[in-house]
């Protein structure tokens, strides 16, 4: 079978076969019997199997087959003013310096001095085994204001004299339960809502409607001492967890002196600090400053974390005077 099939090629090749194809026909006419023999339709033998993609042998070949990338231990200090920044450990500054550095940065920049400085706080919310701590949310009364904004505060009391103390230390809204429907068909809308024990049981409806606002001892907002409350509430800061990890505040303004950012700082870090049992290690696991227009200092987290004592000592304190509370309301 393969004689003719050469001889016919010959013919259709033989004018060009001297110069563009030599020797092509002692080729073809001596080509294997073996490809004769074969089968019309398959000149070649069948391929091999392949193991499949998603097989585990398959996969077993493909990771060792993958070069193993070996980071280069970071070095902890440049000796240049100009070098990669990937090849060096993130710097870290004490709290002092950084708001130094946060000025100048500001006086080089020529941006607005009475910006405001924030913080990111980076959380180990880590409990024992799979357990973790919930995130949450709160208020805190910082010891310098650094700005004149006032919250709307709304009083739950039914007694008259309360509800007096309640206005002249600046509630905006102050009633008992004819607010209940008013605030479920959103005709009154505050920032914060508190209460005292007596009026709880009757407010049970704007529950779900308030949510985390829903007035509590564990939030500080449901207790006896009025002012107190209304003066947290009023011109506290508030913040709450995002992503499960991190908190996102402002503490202060870059005009401020040194001395009052570094005692607002500190005391946004040590009520954070309270949420979790100092038994398992601290909350705070990375904190980094920056100002509104300035890129983020990482800070060194010795001296500013608060001491075991005094977390465990706050928390008891707390504890026994929530516990006091809810005795009363019940």
């Amino acid at each position: 079978m393969a004689a003719p099939a050469g001889r016919c090629l010959w013919r259709v090749l033989a004018p060009r076969r001297g110069w563009i194809f030599p020797g092509l026909d002692q080729r073809l006419a001596a080509a294997p019997a073996s490809v004769s023999a074969a089968p019309p339709g398959r000149l070649y033998a069948a391929a091999a199997k392949t193991a499949r993609k998603g097989s585990q042998k398959n996969k077993q070949e493909e990771t060792k087959k993958k070069p193993v990338t070996r980071r280069r231990p970071l070095m902890s200090k440049p000796v240049d003013d100009v070098y990669l920044t990937w090849y060096y450990e993130r710097p870290s500054y004490d709290v002092e310096e950084a708001v130094g550095m946060l000025k100048k940065f500001q006086e080089l920049d020529f941006t607005h001095p009475k910006q405001y400085v924030y913080i990111n706080v980076f959380l180990d919310m880590a409990l024992q085994k799979k357990k973790k701590v919930d995130p949450f949310a709160s208020t805190v009364l910082l010891p310098y204001r650094f700005t004149d904004e006032v919250n709307k505060v709304l009083v739950f009391t039914e007694n008259e004299q309360e509800a007096e103390i309640a206005r002249e230390n600046g509630a905006a809204v102050v009633g008992g339960l004819e607010l209940i429907k008013w605030i479920l068909e959103d005709e009154i809308q505050v920032d914060f809502y508190v209460a005292v024990p007596a009026i709880m049981p009757k407010l049970i409806p704007l529950r779900n409607k308030l949510k985390r606002k829903y007035p509590s001892t564990k939030r500080n907002s449901l207790g006896h001492d009025i002012p107190k409350m209304l003066q947290l509430f009023r011109e506290g800061l508030d913040y709450m967890v995002e992503d499960e990890r991190v908190i996102k505040t402002r503490i202060a303004r870059l005009d401020m002196p040194t001395e009052q950012i570094v005692a607002n700082l500190k005391t946004v870090i040590h009520d954070i600090s309270t949420f979790k049992p100092s038994s398992y290690g601290p909350l705070v696991q990375k904190l980094v400053i920056r100002s509104s227009t300035s890129e983020g200092l990482l800070l060194n987290l010795d001296g500013l974390l608060p001491r075991v004592e005094e977390v465990e000592e706050e928390k008891n304190a707390d504890d026994e005077e929530k516990h006091v509370q809810d005795s009363v309301s019940t």
